[in-house]
C-alpha cells in the first residue's frame, strides 16, 4: 500500500467526518467535551534505593478510605490519585499538590521516578498492602494475597500511570442525534461508543509504546532466578533490551498461563461482561490445588481463572464508578460505561510528576480520534494481529526498519506512525480552537518528531543518558527521585498542606465507620460478594 492511501485509510471519513463536525458545533457552543482523571503509582524507596520496608506512613492518611493517596498492590507502592477534572492546568496543579505533600511526609524515603522498580531482596521484600481488618479492607488484602501465590509478590513493585478519560454528556447527546437509532438510550449509546474507542485504541495503542515507553531496563534483582531473554547493559546490574520502549507491558508484567488462555471480548459490552464473568467463574486446576484457605487464613479469594475483574490485566479498561463493596462487573452491568482507564502508560522517570503537559494533550487528542474514527468488531484473527503488534513495540519499537501488521500487510512503523498523526491534524486544529490556541499542534509536532528522531523518545534517552553517564538504572533513577523530591519539597504550600492533613485525619475516621458499619463475618461478606 503506499503512503498515500495508508493516510486515508487512517482520516477521519464518512460517518467520522459527520462525528467531527458535531464535536466542532459542541466546541464553539461549550469548549472542550472531555475530563480526565489520573492515578499515578510510584515506589517508596529507602536511602540506599531498596523498595521501603516501613509501613504506609499514618502522615498519609489510611489507604482504605483517603480520595487521593492509598497503595496499590503492595505495601510500598503509593497510588495518588486525582479528582476528574475539566482542564489539563487543574488535573496538573492537583497531581503536583498530591506530589508536594507525599513528598514532605515520607520522611528521608523518597518516590522512585521509574515504572521498573528500584532494588528488590526476593519475594519477602515487597510487602503486600494492609487495609485495616473490616470485611472491605480484608477483601482487598486476600485479593492481593492471591496475585502473589499466582504471579509472585516480584510483579507488586511495578508501577504505571492509569489516565481516565469520559466524554460530557452535552456531546453524546449531539452524537445520538446523528446515529439515526431514537429507540436507543442515551446510557446504553454511551457504553456502545465507548466500546468503540477501545476497539480503535486496541488496534493503534502501539504508537503510545513507541511514544511514552519510558522502561527499556530494569535492575537485574526483578528478575533473580527467573529466565529471562534481556541482554546486560552494564557490569553493575542493569539488563536491557536494546531496541524496547516498555518492559513494563511485556512478558515481564502481569501475565500468565491462566490468563494467556482468555479471550475477552471487547466488541460490546454485553460480550465484555460475559466473558469477564465466565473467566471469574472457570475454574482452574493450579489454583484449586493451591486451594482458598490455609490453617483458616485465606489465600485468594477463589480458585478460578481471575479472583475479581480487575486481576485481568489490559492496556485499556471500561470503567463505571462502583459503591462500596459492589464488584466492578455489577457497576457496568447495572449503570453502563461511564468512562474509560488507559492502563499501559509508563512514568517518564526525567519527569516530577511523570507525564507532561504535551503527553496529557496528545492522550486528549489520541482518545477522541479513536472514538471519532470508524470502529468496526474485532475478529478473532484481527485480535491476534492487534496483540502481536503491540508486543512487537514494547519489545522492538525502537529497531530501524521495524514493520507491523496493517489488516494482514508489512507495514513500517515509522510510516504508519507519522500517517497516523498527519490523519489527526484537522482534529487537533478542532481542539484548539476552544482556547485559540496550538497546544493540540504543538502537541501533536512534538509526537511527529519522535518518528523523525526515535533518540527523542523517553525509552531511547534512558539508555542514552545511562550510556554517556556510565550509570545504572538504579542510578539513574535514584538520582532523578532524589532531584524530583528536592523539587518539589522546596516549594511546598502551607494550604496544601493543611488541606491534605485534615484529608487523612478524616480518612482514619472514615475507617473506623467502615469497620463498624459490618454486620456479617467475613466469611459471609466474601460470599455475598461474589454472587453479585
Amino acid at each position: 500500500m503506499t503512503a498515500q492511501s495508508n493516510t486515508s485509510n487512517n482520516a477521519l471519513t464518512g460517518r467520522s467526518e459527520i462525528a467531527l463536525s458535531v464535536l466542532e458545533q459542541h466546541i464553539r457552543e461549550h469548549g472542550l467535551p472531555f475530563a480526565r482523571g489520573i492515578e499515578k503509582e510510584g515506589l517508596r524507596a529507602d536511602t540506599n534505593f531498596a523498595i521501603a520496608q516501613s509501613n504506609h506512613p499514618e502522615a498519609l492518611g489510611h489507604p482504605l478510605t483517603h480520595p487521593s493517596i492509598t497503595t496499590d498492590y503492595s505495601e510500598a507502592l503509593l497510588e495518588l490519585i486525582t479528582p476528574v477534572e475539566e482542564t489539563r492546568e487543574d488535573l496538573m496543579s492537583t497531581l503536583h499538590d498530591i506530589h508536594e505533600f507525599v513528598m514532605n511526609n515520607i520522611g528521608d524515603e523518597v518516590l522512585w521516578a521509574g515504572s521498573m522498580p528500584c532494588k528488590l531482596d526476593g519475594e519477602e521484600s515487597i510487602r503486600i498492602a494492609e487495609y485495616g481488618d473490616s470485611n472491605i479492607g480484608r477483601l482487598k488484602y486476600v485479593y492481593r494475597e492471591g496475585l502473589a501465590h499466582r504471579y509472585g509478590r516480584i510483579m507488586q513493585s511495578i508501577a504505571g500511570l492509569h489516565f481516565n478519560f469520559s466524554i460530557d454528556d452535552k456531546l453524546w447527546l449531539s452524537l445520538k442525534e446523528t446515529a439515526n437509532n431514537p429507540e436507543q438510550s442515551l446510557q446504553d449509546f454511551k457504553s456502545e461508543q465507548y466500546f468503540a474507542l477501545i476497539r480503535n485504541f486496541r488496534r493503534y495503542s502501539w504508537l503510545l509504546m513507541y511514544l511514552f515507553g519510558a522502561s527499556p531496563c530494569l535492575d537485574k534483582s526483578f528478575v533473580q532466578d527467573q529466565a529471562h531473554t534481556l541482554d546486560e547493559f552494564d557490569s553493575k546490574g542493569t539488563l536491557f533490551k536494546p531496541y524496547a520502549t516498555s518492559l513494563r507491558m511485556g512478558d515481564l508484567g502481569y501475565h500468565n498461563n491462566a490468563q494467556s488462555s482468555l479471550n475477552i471480548c471487547f466488541n460490546n459490552l454485553q460480550n465484555f461482561t460475559h466473558t469477564l464473568g465466565k473467566a471469574i467463574n472457570t475454574p482452574y486446576p493450579p489454583y484449586e490445588k493451591l486451594g482458598i484457605k490455609q490453617g483458616g487464613r485465606y489465600l485468594q479469594i477463589n480458585t478460578n481463572i481471575l479472583q475479581i475483574e480487575n486481576e485481568y490485566y489490559s492496556s485499556i479498561r471500561p470503567k463505571r464508578s462502583a459503591q462500596s463493596g459492589e464488584t466492578p462487573r455489577h457497576a457496568l452491568t447495572e449503570r453502563g460505561v461511564e468512562y474509560i482507564e488507559v492502563r499501559c502508560l509508563d512514568l517518564n522517570p526525567f519527569l516530577p510528576l511523570g507525564i507532561s503537559d504535551q503527553e496529557i494533550d496528545f492522550m486528549d487528542l489520541f482518545l477522541i480520534y479513536c472514538l471519532l474514527k470508524d470502529s468496526p468488531v474485532i475478529g478473532a484473527e484481527e485480535c491476534e494481529e492487534l496483540d502481536n503488534n503491540f508486543d512487537q513495540v514494547v519489545n522492538e519499537g525502537r529497531r530501524p526498519g521495524l514493520e507491523l501488521s496493517d489488516q494482514g500487510q508489512a507495514r513500517s512503523l515509522s510510516e504508519w506512525g507519522q500517517n497516523l498523526l498527519e490523519s489527526m491534524e484537522s482534529l487537533a486544529k478542532a481542539l484548539d480552537s476552544a482556547n485559540n490556541d496550538n497546544r493540540y499542534q504543538e502537541a501533536l509536532q512534538e509526537q511527529k518528531h519522535k518518528f523523525l528522531s526515535p533518540e527523542l523518545t523517553p525509552s531511547a534517552q534512558v539508555l542514552d543518558i545511562m550510556k554517556k553517564e556510565s550509570l545504572s538504572w538504579l542510578e539513574l533513577a535514584g538520582e532523578l527521585s532524589k532531584k524530583h523530591q528536592s523539587v518539589l519539597c522546596t516549594h511546598s504550600k502551607p494550604e496544601t498542606n493543611d488541606n491534605f492533613q485534615s484529608q487523612a485525619i478524616k480518612s482514619f475516621a472514615l475507617a473506623s465507620e467502615v469497620k463498624q458499619n459490618d454486620s456479617i463475618s467475613f466469611d459471609e461478606y466474601l460470599i455475598d460478594y461474589q454472587n453479585q
